[in-house]
């Protein structure tokens, strides 16, 4: 058997268009309307002007659009900004088998790179499904996943993000097995960056591991060499990380004839992925019951020990920042019982300090159920219970988010969602026009044509 870096080469330069499932292409277009909505509501956020003052001062070739300001610059720079904009509001998509992701980060590069290159819609299709095949795939890789052993999941996207660029960049097999080697060997990132108080890395971190990719094909183009075996070999992945077991060919399983890429799910709140089920139990209970915030005397949620642990730690009863707050379970759940909806505004400064908000915070109890992590991850169940003032309490449990799959958003919902986000950016006519032409990217014979409508 080949090396896994071959194996995954080969696959690269072999996934046709025509091959694709018309379910996964349209899949595919789905993400990339959802992520670029995420993307344009995240640009007036205060982390994302500091990240386009700091790319703006570095200067470069204008290769490729920024999303929201029309600024171009270099691919690789590109590709940061654009990811980090679609990751700004952690509202993009989410994968969660042993280990968690967010195939659409690597969007990020797909546009750049294929803009950089002048790519048709077709080619920057085939790019996207590919990101999203196989970033899915090593979600399956590691048992326990790499994030229970402390590591973030940006160091699998390192694995990921050299092969979408390199795609679009025409690279052979010998410089995609390169580009991995150069990006897939350098940057592993440290679970700490979710966990605790949170800073700006918390958005930054997968998007950096984007930008390596682009930045390793561009490096692989010009004749640079990297770790052949950078899995398998001396001091590689499984040498290095072994405290976890790998089986790389979960990796391999069927690439090119079952595609997964239908199995991602989005986002309906713009949360850490484990508060998406007890959102939903608690609006479910709220509008279900009529309950009345004011009268609330507790609200326990019984969930994972991960839940009960990084997410309900005590800096999360008390958020100052927005990073703190979209990955405070107490926080989505006060927010979700205040106000019946959990949105973007939901992490305003105003909203942070929210009276109402803040007094439900103590009322909260998290509870890690040993029966939850059980079924943990195959099943990522919530149960909540509400007691009233009054000694009156409501239950319910949830296991499956809005968003997910077996609770999907349509197309009517997934559009109502962008128009939300890209009116932070877009008139009414631009909106029309960029779902237009998402929907019809097949269409498009220069993918800058299809950027100039993201600003």
């Amino acid at each position: 058997m080949q090396n896994l870096s071959s194996d995954l080469a080969r696959f690269t330069i072999d996934l046709k268009h025509e091959d694709i499932p018309e379910a996964a292409r349209k899949e595919a277009k789905r993400f990339l309307l959802d992520s670029v909505g995420c993307a344009l509501a995240g640009w007036k956020n205060e982390d994302m002007q500091a990240m386009h003052r700091f790319i703006a001062n570095l200067g470069g070739s204008p290769q490729a659009t920024m999303i929201a300001s029309g600024d171009r610059t270099n691919a690789a720079n590109a590709t940061l900004m654009n990811s980090s904009l679609i990751r700004a509001l952690d509202y993009n998509d989410i994968y969660w088998v042993q280990d968690p992701n967010h195939p659409s980060d690597l969007i990020g590069a797909a546009l750049s790179a294929g803009e950089a290159n002048r790519s048709s819609g077709v080619e920057m299709l085939t790019a996207i499904v590919l990101a999203y095949e196989l970033e899915m795939r090593w979600c399956h890789a590691a048992t326990p996943g790499i994030r229970e052993v402390g590591w973030h999941h940006a160091s699998l996207t390192q694995f990921v993000s050299p092969l979408v660029a390199g795609r679009l960049y025409g690279l052979d097999k010998d410089q995609l097995v390169a580009a991995l080697g150069i990006c897939g060997s350098s940057h592993f990132t440290l679970g700490g960056v979710v966990a605790g108080h949170l800073t700006n890395m918390k958005n930054l971190a997968d998007p950096l591991a984007v930008q390596a990719g682009v930045l390793a094909a561009e490096m692989a183009r010009q004749g640079v060499t990297g770790p052949e075996e950078v899995f398998e070999g001396k001091e590689g992945l499984l040498e290095v990380i072994s405290n976890v077991g790998w089986d790389l060919d979960a990796v391999r399983q069927r690439l090119g004839e079952n595609f997964i890429i239908t199995d991602c799910s989005y986002k309906a709140f713009p949360t850490e992925a484990l508060t998406h089920q007890p959102i939903t139990g608690v609006l479910s209970l709220r509008e279900k019951h009529s309950i009345d915030p004011g009268q609330i005397a507790e609200i326990e949620i019984r969930t994972t020990t991960r839940g009960a642990d990084i997410l309900s730690d005590p800096s999360k009863y008390q958020p100052d920042t927005k990073e703190t707050a979209d990955h405070s379970l107490p926080y989505v759940i006060a927010a979700a019982a205040a106000d019946g909806y959990v949105l973007p505004e939901s992490f305003s400064e105003e909203k942070l300090f929210d009276p109402e908000i803040r007094r439900l915070l103590p009322l909260i109890t998290v509870r890690a159920d040993p029966e939850i992590d059980a079924l943990f991850p195959e099943v990522k169940r919530a149960a909540i219970k509400i007691t009233l003032q009054d000694g009156s309490s409501y239950e319910t449990v949830t296991d499956v988010a809005k968003g997910d799959p077996l609770n999907p958003l349509t197309d009517a919902e997934l559009i109502t969602k962008f128009r939300a986000n890209a009116s932070a950016v877009l008139d009414e006519a631009q909106m029309n026009q960029v779902v237009e032409r998402t929907f019809e990217l097949e269409q498009t014979e220069d993918i800058t044509d299809y950027m100039q409508l993201l600003f």
